[in-house]
């Protein structure tokens, strides 16, 4: 019998698509991301697009939208964030979802995979967004996979990402470190319950 909390066979992960703008390319970003995901045999990937699950700031604890996505957050073992750099940080949407639960969240570890327009490819909107996870208690990815000048990894004919083999290595290593933490986390969460004395 395996223990509460022990993770057996794939890991499950939630990818979280946190951008709700019109016109965005998450979408793009966040399907590539999910068909090299796919080809692993130790992961099972949901996807959550916050364009899809728009939650209002002043959320009641009993709404029927997050009611609906809690069974979901909670089954997770680990996440992965793909989102986009708005003004030297994360869109106001996606923290607004990540404000809406809590327990969900904890002790679990969470992957990065940032793009933006410019240089940064979106680290200084992944590094706000480490500081929230922090408090949750997750183990944030010390590799991200990032995009910067993201319009220039389409090619010709708009396909994403231009560079696929650079990029796959990348999300490699991050979910390589990613499952690895699901486990470990799984198995001391099997042993002692998280926030246990």
């Amino acid at each position: 019998m395996t223990a509460v909390g022990q993770v057996t066979g794939p890991v499950r992960a939630v990818l979280l698509v946190g951008s709700a703008r019109d016109g965005r390319l998450a979408p793009d970003v966040a399907g590539w991301f999910a068909r090299v995901a796919a080809r692993r045999d130790d992961l099972v990937l949901d996807v959550v697009d916050v364009a899809e699950h728009l939650l209002p700031a002043s959320l009641d604890s009993d709404d029927p939208r997050a009611a609906a996505l809690r069974p979901r957050l909670a089954g997770a073992e680990a996440y992965v964030v793909v989102v986009p750099e708005y003004n030297r940080s994360f869109p106001g949407p996606l923290k607004t979802l990540i404000d809406s639960f809590q327990s969900e969240w904890e002790a679990k570890p969470v992957g990065f995979v940032g793009y933006g327009l410019g240089a940064a490819g979106g680290v200084r909107a992944i590094e706000h967004l480490r500081q929230i996870f922090a408090e949750f208690h997750c183990v944030g990815m010390k590799d991200i996979v990032t995009f910067p000048r993201v319009l220039d990894h389409y090619d010709a004919d708009g396909h994403f990402p231009a560079d696929a083999q650079g990029a796959e290595a990348a999300a490699k290593l991050m979910l390589d470190q990613l499952l690895w933490w699901a486990r470990a986390l799984g198995e001391a969460k099997a042993v002692r319950p998280y926030g246990a004395p």
